[in-house]
């Protein structure tokens, strides 16, 4: 019959070496060897093996280099492929110089607008460049055809947002007619210019709000005339 291992709350001193019943082999809880860190992390890939000292100051001690420059003897591991190449622009969201539409390289920067006035309601769009010729007329006549067709049904726009619109999209078409034919960019194509704004119908329809401007124009004239 074995003998129970002795109690260690009981009191009595226990006896030094293994009990009966201990389990055989090595702890796997054993404590790391003196002056170690068991929570420090063990060097990667292209990490350094050993950790950046301060020197006085707070500054690093020499030979011992700020973190993300390679240590003196322990080259820079080489990047992966797909981060390698560096990018064709300062960053990578930009854009490369040219037209927005087919990245010609032959454009101006001028903005073109629209506005749409409904009673007390009123929207501005704004495209701004840069574009080539091309694409820029495109640009100009949809939205002029848009302006004229949308642009007067309220007071404010009537008399001061739609014409100041017509006259910077007639601005921007001049400033644009003076570039050469544009070169696309490979494998992007400059938008189609469609139809001038006179062969537009929806274009004609500010003769209305024009003529009823006129008629308005008319009257107060007379009636300012006939008190005299």
């Amino acid at each position: 019959m074995s003998t129970p291992p002795p109690n260690p709350y009981s009191g009595a001193p226990v006896p030094p070496g293994p009990h009966p019943g201990a389990p055989a082999g090595p702890n796997p809880y054993g404590q790391p060897p003196a002056g170690a860190n068991p929570y420090a992390q063990q060097p990667g890939p292209g990490q350094y093996p050993y950790a950046q000292q301060p020197g006085p100051g707070g500054h690093p001690a020499p030979g011992h280099p700020a973190p993300g420059y390679p240590a003196p003897g322990h080259p820079q591991q080489p990047q992966h492929p797909q981060y390698a190449a560096p990018y064709p622009y300062p960053y990578p969201h930009a854009q490369a110089p040219g037209c927005r539409q087919c990245g010609a390289p032959e454009t101006a920067n001028f903005a073109v607008r629209a506005h749409v006035g409904v009673l007390i309601l009123m929207r501005f769009h704004t495209l701004n460049g840069p574009f080539c010729r091309r694409c820029a007329r495109s640009l100009i006549r949809t939205m002029t055809t848009k302006t004229l067709c949308q642009g007067w049904w309220s007071p404010f726009s009537l008399v001061i947002f739609t014409p100041f619109t017509l006259l910077w999209n007639l601005f921007a078409a001049m400033k644009y007619a003076k570039l050469p034919q544009p070169t696309p960019a490979p494998g992007r194509q400059p938008l189609e210019e469609g139809p001038p704004v006179h062969a537009r119908p929806p274009a004609y329809v500010a003769i209305v709000p024009l003529l009823w401007a006129t008629w308005v124009a008319v009257n107060i004239f007379l009636d300012v005339s006939g008190r005299r």
